[in-house]
């Protein structure tokens, strides 16, 4: 008697081949007859190993995503999974709620020794916990009792970074004016995170439209036409300010403040003759 096995990857089949074989007695013969039978294996042991591996790089990509994507939600799926473990996000939320409480104690100890900040209303930015304290200080002592501030969005991006966008309110309305961003760079501090470095950008009151888009052209141009003055000038723009700063002090803020005097000349003088016009023809009017 011969046999024969075919086995396939997924799903085989059985098929039996039997020689004639010579029996006995009458009738056919067991080998005239043929077996055909189909039966499900399951996977081999090596695709069984090629799925795994499909299926654990699906759900990286798929981390992988969301983390670019939804940074916020990544980071707040990861401190689901450890809750003990502290993040950016719990410390900015932290360091605007001290603001908020004037709880400056507590304030310090969210700000690094080292710390850096970046304030778009200030010339020059802040270095160090005593100097950054001082402007809190009097930020808060500026607030009074009835300004907080309220943090619209929080995100959190790699490497202990964050941002959060907010505004500023007063009995729970809002001010005008007071819209702003936050970005801020962290470190670890034993199991403490605190702020190393932040860049804070305020809502201008100026809203120039469509004229910066003219004045980035012409300065764009003019970068372009004197290359060398405007490397030296990106090098330290502090000197520049400086210079124009002495330039409008000397120039034209004796020029500014002559004509402020004589447009205030003028009203005053235009004052005095609508009095005398009034009093005249009251005099005038009561006479008849």
């Amino acid at each position: 008697m011969a046999t024969v096995v075919n086995f396939s990857g997924k799903t085989t089949s059985q098929r039996i081949c039997l020689k004639p074989m010579a029996g006995p007695g009458p009738g056919p013969a067991i080998g005239s007859l043929a077996f055909k039978r189909t039966c499900q294996f399951p996977l081999s042991r090596t695709n069984t190993v090629q799925h795994c591996i499909y299926m654990t790089r699906k759900a990286q990509d798929r981390l992988l995503n969301e983390h670019r994507v939804f940074p916020a939600l990544a980071a707040t799926r990861n401190l689901d999974i450890f809750p003990g473990s502290p993040s950016p996000s719990d410390t900015i939320k932290q360091f605007y709620r001290c603001i908020n409480e004037k709880n400056l104690k507590q304030l310090r100890d969210h700000i690094s020794e080292d710390c850096y900040i970046e304030e778009c209303s200030f010339h020059t930015p802040l270095q160090g916990k005593k100097e950054v304290m001082s402007f809190f200080e009097q930020l808060t002592a500026g607030m009074g009792q009835n300004v907080k501030f309220i943090l619209r969005h929080v995100c959190e991006g790699d490497e202990l970074t964050a941002a959060a966008n907010w505004h500023m309110e007063w009995k729970n309305k809002q001010i005008p004016f007071t819209r702003g961003c936050s970005f801020f760079e962290c470190s670890k501090e034993g199991e403490k995170i605190i702020i190393k470095k932040a860049q804070i950008v305020i809502e201008s009151p100026i809203k120039p439209g469509t004229l910066v888009l003219s004045m980035l052209k012409t300065v764009t141009s003019l970068f372009d036409g004197f290359p060398k003055i405007a490397e030296w000038f990106l090098k330290s723009p502090h000197i520049v300010l400086r210079w124009l700063w002495k330039i409008y002090a000397l120039l034209i803020a004796p020029l500014l403040e002559s004509y402020l005097r004589l447009w205030n000349l003028a009203a005053r003088i235009l004052g005095h003759a609508y009095y005398i016009l009034l009093y005249t023809a009251k005099f005038f009017f009561n006479e008849e």
